[in-house]
């Protein structure tokens, strides 16, 4: 195995709502960008069908080939545009541009060309320029005619359109609407006045969308305000006429194939569709769940389809009722929960909607559902204090759930409330068991469970600001009418009034580890008896976490001051210490290793090391730009067979990290998709097709028959041969479908080389024992030597000829070969 370099990779729960969503010609698929990749989703089924990798940076835009309605082109970060056939999930032809591409678009009219928006020198300067596409055979070609269509645009795709059939481009950026028209070469600039003198005017352009076969530019506004501007090729005698009922700002807009309707909407979570663009006749699909970030409407009409600002694609028929929703990792709230994962299903938990846990599974990148820790209605006001779900955590192996709600108006109007949750196998969910209603005076800091192997009774410990951590036990709560369990205190602990800002149990359940403030403090799980203390004068401790495994002695601590050390508790010592500012440290639950992400002025760099060791095992600078907040190990199905000891810590564990701007990212070598040619990808395929009647066709279930074959094989007289090696077989399974000739053609040669060749009849090839049990069953053992004759007699003439006539016996000999061949997968086709 040839080990490349370790890349931080946008992994899944990327944004699905980044950029307009594309449907297909015929609405049957439709197309979301995603970090790197891009996906390609079922609209009837919601499903994932394809993955598109290829890009080396985020992608910032799709369109549709207007001259091949089968394939889409894709552009990134990383200065390409990419051809892809998307049914098969195949790159075609890859375009080096060579300069950040931000947004695409594409035109019918302008043939081999495509557009782009760039970056100037200034960071905040866009220019719109087209692309000419060279024709070449070479799967790479360099791109570098660019000619500027208009310059000092916003780099939003929502801010340029292309009306009435690509005959102009509108782009709107602060108060002014800018419009180009093609064959004139010409630009018009209409300004709206930025005066503040009127109470809450705000004429900001937010968005834009052209009319696709008349002369119409709709512009969305800050105010609310949609604004349809006709007779714009005259910057005198243009008019535009209001159309107003959003209360905050308008934030998309999108007009139906004809033309007839337009679609807007906002932050009211609200589909307003505009027909003839009156403000008498307006439809709604309200309570949409979130912000309206995105519209789009299908190329056959049909479908309409909104990105919302909770990671959310809705797929809406036209008759304003929605069909069909794609879930993504909600991304509209602060985490504060952190990163987990559920024993039980492997699901990454964090915070979801409000008052909400969302478990998000990275093995499918879906939502897998959201559990309900409030059970109150939302109220979507900015000037409300909402309850905020602050805390949970896990235990017994994801048996019980334990969470903190907190809201607090004024500093003394404090409102707490812990819950905890049990597994119920009969709902396969969670239920609500316990709920205590201001479980401390103060802020919670943490939680933990005890989680042992050994441990007879579930226990949990919470840290509060008002100087105290408490343990809770499960305890009978039966009565007369039922059996039940529930959560009671069952010891407080202070030390010295400081507050407790971390706790954690180390691997056996023996100890508990409590931070007050500067100073750590152990504590024996059974008696609650403080045992000893360590002192850290470098600040307040920020992370705690002990060793495991063979490390399981040592237990870490890291600072508000940049100090990260490690006390040896057998010998109640200082072990090593180290200068870095740590602000995310997690222990691997498969092995010995600690990941620590530390915050320089540059970025986020990445240590992972053992306790025993204070040398790093790996260490990578500038994993990310921005601040790390959250990380977690999860447990790999199939472990890793990495050889180098720098990247042996990924072989049992993969890392998830969380940005500030909630970008969730993992290291990856290169992976497996960019090493194949696309016969490789088909022939993979293969490798991993469902068990039908075609799979057996195909041979592949020998693998599961080989030890039967290997019993059997003496006692089968004729063998189906194996088909992998037919080209029939290989010419039909390795053409894009859409190509293949008629299935009528195809038929004889298909199910001509599935039939036995004569070449393997021959008695000389049978094997003795098959000759022994015919011996057995023939009625004259003389016979037996002009069998074998006329067997290779019979071979030797032509089969084609009719004739007619009384079997002997030596023919019906023959035919007894063919009842021992299985014809049992014909029933199931």
């Amino acid at each position: 195995m040839v080990e490349e370099n370790i890349r931080v990779v946008r992994c899944g729960g990327s944004e699905l709502n980044f950029r307009r969503a594309v449907f297909s010609a015929d609405s049957k698929y439709i197309f979301c960008v995603s970090g790197d990749f891009v996906k390609v989703y079922s609209t009837a089924t919601e499903e994932c069908v394809h993955i598109l990798h290829g890009h080396r940076n985020l992608v910032t835009g799709i369109q549709l080939n207007p001259n091949n309605h089968l394939q889409l082109y894709s552009c990134s970060l990383d200065g390409t545009i990419k051809l892809w056939d998307y049914i098969d999930g195949i790159l075609i032809k890859t375009f080096i541009v060579g300069c950040k591409l931000h947004s695409l678009f594409t035109v019918a009219q302008a043939e081999d060309s495509v557009f782009v928006t760039v970056n100037k020198e200034k960071p905040d300067i866009f220019q719109l320029v087209s692309v000419k596409l060279p024709k070449s055979s070479s799967q790479e070609v360099e791109a570098k005619e660019l000619s500027i269509v208009l310059d000092y645009i916003n780099q939003s795709p929502k801010c340029i359109a292309f009306g009435n059939e690509g005959v102009y481009v509108a782009a709107v950026r602060d108060f002014y609407l800018s419009v180009y028209f093609f064959k004139k070469k010409t630009t018009s600039r209409f300004t709206l006045s930025s005066s503040r003198n009127k109470k809450h005017a705000k004429n900001n352009f937010t968005c834009v969308a052209c009319h696709p076969k008349e002369d119409c530019i709709a512009s969305g506004h800050m105010d609310g305000k949609i604004r349809l501007w006709r007779n714009f090729y005259d910057e005198k005698k243009y008019t535009y006429t209001c159309l107003h009922w959003h209360h905050d700002m308008v934030m998309d807009l999108a007009f139906s194939v004809t033309g007839s309707s337009l679609l807007s909407g906002g932050r009211e979570s609200v589909l307003v569709e505009w027909r003839d663009a009156m403000e008498k006749n307006k439809e709604f699909l309200p309570r949409l769940g979130a912000t309206i970030e995105h519209i789009s409407v299908s190329p056959a009409g049909d479908l309409f389809c909104t990105s919302h600002s909770d990671n959310k694609i809705m797929i809406i028929h036209r008759n304003l009722e929605a069909s069909a929703v794609i879930q993504g990792l909600v991304k509209d709230r602060s985490i504060f929960t952190g990163l987990m994962i559920d024993p039980r299903t492997k699901a990454l938990v964090l915070n979801g909607k409000p008052g909400h846990l969302q478990f998000y599974s990275l093995q499918s990148d879906k939502q897998l559902y959201n559990l309900d820790i409030m059970q109150q209605e939302y109220i979507n006001d900015y000037g409300l204090i909402q309850i905020e779900l602050t805390k949970a955590a896990f235990g017994c192996f994801g048996n019980w759930l334990a969470t903190v709600e907190q809201r607090q108006e004024k500093e003394t109007e404090l409102e707490l409330q812990m819950k905890l949750w049990m597994y119920s196998k009969k709902t396969q969910g969670f239920i609500l068991n316990t709920k205590i209603h201001m479980p401390h005076e103060d802020c919670i800091t943490a939680l933990c469970f005890c989680n042992a192997e050994k441990s007879e009774q579930p226990t949990l410990v919470t840290a509060s600001k008002d100087g105290y951590f408490k343990v809770w036990i499960l305890t009978d709560d039966s009565d007369i009418y039922k059996k039940a369990v529930g959560w009671t205190c069952d010891f407080v602990g202070s030390y010295h009034k400081y507050q407790a800002t971390n706790c954690c149990f180390s691997e056996d359940g023996s100890l508990l580890a409590v931070s007050f403030e500067e100073i750590v403090t152990i504590w024996d799980s059974e008696t609650w008896e403080l045992k000893c203390t360590f002192c850290q004068r470098a600040g307040k401790i920020r992370h705690l976490c002990f060793g495991r495994l063979t490390c399981s002695k040592y237990l870490l601590g890291a600072t508000e001051n940049g100090i990260l050390s490690c006390w040896n508790l057998l010998s109640c010592a200082l072990e090593w210490s180290a200068k870095l500012n740590v602000r995310v440290m997690e222990p691997d639950p498969n092995s010995e290793n600690i990941a620590a992400i530390s915050q320089s002025s540059v970025g986020s760099d990445l240590f992972v090391f053992k306790p025993s060791e204070p040398r790093p095992l790996y260490i990578q600078k500038g994993i990310s730009r921005e601040e790390v907040q959250w990380g977690v190990f999860v447990p790999r199905d199939v472990p890793e067979s990495f050889t180098s000891a720098a990247y042996q810590w990924l072989n049992r564990s993969q890392f998830y990290f969380l940005t500030k701007s909630q970008s969730l990212l993992t290291f990856s070598t290169k992976s497996p998709e960019e090493k194949l040619t696309p016969t490789s990808k088909q022939l993979l395929a293969e490798e991993s097709l469902p068990t039908t009647p075609f799979y057996f066709i195909l041979g592949k279930h020998r693998q599961q028959q080989d030890e039967k074959l290997n019993e059997t094989l003496e006692n089968e007289l004729v063998q189906l041969p194996l088909t992998e090696n037919i080209p029939a077989i290989s010419e039909l399974l390795h053409t894009p479908a859409h190509v293949l000739p008629s299935a009528v053609f195809l038929c004889s040669m298909f199910v001509n080389s599935l039939l036995l060749s004569k070449e393997t009849k021959s008695a000389e090839e049978m094997p003795k024992d098959v000759d022994m049990e015919e011996e057995k069953e023939s009625e004259n053992s003389d016979e037996e030597n002009d069998f074998t004759g006329r067997i290779q007699d019979t071979n030797n003439t032509d089969l084609g000829e009719d004739v007619i006539h009384q079997l002997s016996k030596s023919e019906e000999k023959e035919l007894r070969k063919f009842r021992k061949i299985d014809y049992s997968w014909i029933a199931a086709l």
